[in-house]
């Protein structure tokens, strides 16, 4: 059988009990290391399971999804992925394959992103869909993303952005001279975000969100000194949150007067916050 499982975001602890009795009976563990990273090693991970686990990255599950399924019909291949073993489409396709495989699948949750932003206060049912932000380059700079928010903002829900990250990723001199030699790990920080999301809103000029629209930006969460700050577009292109992961969110017209009060506990600076809610959302503190 093939599990799927689900480890959380921070540390090797966060993987759930069911989860852990997977792993240990496994005889393949593989870890997805590219649509996102735990805040620790593989190497911690190892010492905690008890046992051996092999990275996967982009090319293997991609296009080696055989050889992480090989066998799996007579015994059991433990996937892991960061966060909930459904949060990126490669992994729908892997079970696709294994279902043509006659594989069987199991998996088992966990939370990610989508939820675990609810520890900033913004209540989850006011968010609409969930958008990447990629790194911009001086060639390519695409504003899909803008399209999604911008739908968003028309009915008044929050936009929570996931940052790009870039692992074992290749220049484009490397690739086209076929050299397997991989560019250093980059990963976006929410300053990143911000200041790409006030460049398109500038490109675009369709007033969806400007330099004080407020917005909170996230690191870490659900480790110990995981960072929360709010403040207002412009505020946090200068906002160091340190290490990733990072995400960002747009707040929408529905705010409500409690997600106020909670968010503004993390405000850069309150006065300007409440300058800003006020102008937004017609309601002071």
């Amino acid at each position: 059988m093939l599990y799927l499982i689900g480890l959380g975001l921070a540390d090797e602890t966060d993987i759930t009990v069911k989860g852990l009795e997977v792993v240990k009976k496994a005889t393949r563990v593989y870890l997805e290391a590219y649509t996102s990273i735990l805040l620790v090693d593989k190497t911690k991970l190892e010492a905690y399971y008890g046992c051996p686990v092999e990275v996967a990255d982009r090319e293997m599950v991609e296009s080696s999804s055989d050889e992480i399924l090989a066998g799996s019909q007579t015994s059991d291949v433990a996937f892991l992925v960061v966060g909930d073993p459904f949060g990126a489409t490669t992994h729908t396709d892997l079970v696709l394959r294994a279902r043509e495989l006659k594989v069987p699948v199991r998996s088992i949750p966990n939370a990610s992103i989508m939820s675990a932003v609810g520890v900033t206060g913004l209540q989850l049912y006011n968010f609409g869909q969930t958008v990447s932000m990629v790194f911009f380059t001086d060639t390519w700079k695409p504003s899909s993303f803008y399209d999604r928010i911008k739908e968003n903002r028309g009915i008044g829900l929050h936009t929570l952005l996931l940052l790009d990250i870039k692992v074992k990723e290749q220049s484009i001199e490397n690739l086209a001279r076929g050299r397997r030699i991989f560019e250093p790990p980059r990963y976006m920080t929410a300053a990143q975000c911000a200041e790409q999301m006030l460049e398109t809103e500038e490109d675009r000029s369709e007033a969806v969100y400007g330099p004080e629209s407020l917005a909170v930006a996230v690191a870490q969460v659900g480790a110990v000194d995981q960072r929360i700050v709010a403040g207002t577009l412009r505020q946090l292109t200068s906002a160091d949150l340190g290490p990733p992961l990072h995400s960002l969110i747009l707040l929408g017209k529905r705010a409500h007067d409690l997600e106020r009060d909670y968010i503004r506990d993390f405000a850069v600076d309150p006065v300007i916050f409440d300058e800003a809610w006020k102008k937004e959302f017609g309601v002071g503190t």
